[in-house]
């Protein structure tokens, strides 16, 4: 009885995150559903590049028929990122301006699960509502270019084998994960700012890391901080995948590294960053008052 009766508080704080900010899951649709129609844009070239996968100009056949699979997928990418970080900066500050924080401070769940709540939307829920929608797109461009390559006499076996469609989804599952670690410094920081600032929490979040880079090129010349600012935004790539010069965009099971990504010194360090954001955000809202 006690476990339901802890994670309850929890579920609804979870849930009342989603109704508050529709966002989360309206702009990872809106995203899939341009993705898709794009595709259906090109579904008239479709046969004749499937047709092509077997002549000389295999590799640019390949890059054809599989970009739009690997194009909604990094458009998810993008998605959930961008998302993410605006949630994140407005979700503790967005409700002491508008005084919310005094009703939901009046209910039976401690700051702990607020923030707790809160921080699983661009950890958790996110990537799993990016990866559904773009599932979704995944099969209905399938199913609708198995139809066209079909009708046109092309091989469907074809399409299939060089779309990957199964091995790709896998990709996008385990990159998701990839990001919302790699990130999460980034959201632990936001939601911290969120938390104390009472005004313009993008520019208190932003304008620190601005002031060292320029800081550094001024006195030193140099540009280390910014290469490292440049790596905490894309530096998940070269850790969680071995491209070779060879690879091809669909074939990206095979390019998975997780070992190396967990075994970055860098990930971890991040981690440790976010939970004590994350710890001084919790107290943060304990003391706050509405802005």
């Amino acid at each position: 009885m006690s476990a339901p009766s802890t994670t309850r508080p929890f579920r609804w704080s979870v849930r009342r995150e989603l109704w508050e900010n529709r966002s989360v899951w309206i702009a990872p649709l809106a995203v899939a559903i341009l993705a898709t129609l794009a595709f259906f844009v090109t579904l008239p070239g479709l046969p004749g590049s499937v047709r092509a996968l077997a002549g000389p100009d295999m590799a640019n056949a390949h890059m054809v028929v599989h970009g739009p699979y690997g194009g909604v997928a990094l458009l998810g990418f993008a998605t959930a990122f961008v998302v993410g970080v605006f949630y994140c900066l407005d979700a503790l500050q967005g409700e002491r301006r508008d005084r919310s924080i005094l009703f939901w401070k009046s209910l039976p769940v401690s700051d702990r699960t607020t923030v707790l709540a809160k921080a699983s939307i661009p950890f958790i829920v996110l990537p799993l509502v990016v990866f559904a929608f773009t599932a979704a797109a995944f099969l209905i461009m399938m199913l609708v270019g198995t139809a066209v390559v079909a009708a046109a006499g092309a091989s469907v076996g074809m399409l299939w084998s060089h779309a990957e469609p199964f091995q790709s989804g896998l990709s996008v599952l385990y990159a998701l994960v990839v990001l919302a670690l790699w990130h999460a410094p980034i959201y632990g920081w936001l939601l911290l700012v969120s938390g104390w600032a009472r005004r313009t929490a993008l520019l208190w979040a932003v304008l620190p890391f601005v002031a060292i880079a320029g800081v550094e090129r001024i006195l030193f010349g140099t540009t280390r901080f910014a290469y490292f600012l440049e790596d905490l935004l894309l530096g998940w790539v070269s850790r969680a995948f071995a491209f070779g010069s060879d690879d091809a965009m669909g074939d990206m099971l095979g390019a998975l590294t997780p070992v190396t990504f967990l075994s970055t010194p860098s990930l971890w360090i991040g981690l440790a960053f976010a939970a004590a954001c994350l710890a001084i955000a919790i107290r943060l809202r304990h003391k706050r008052e509405p802005a």
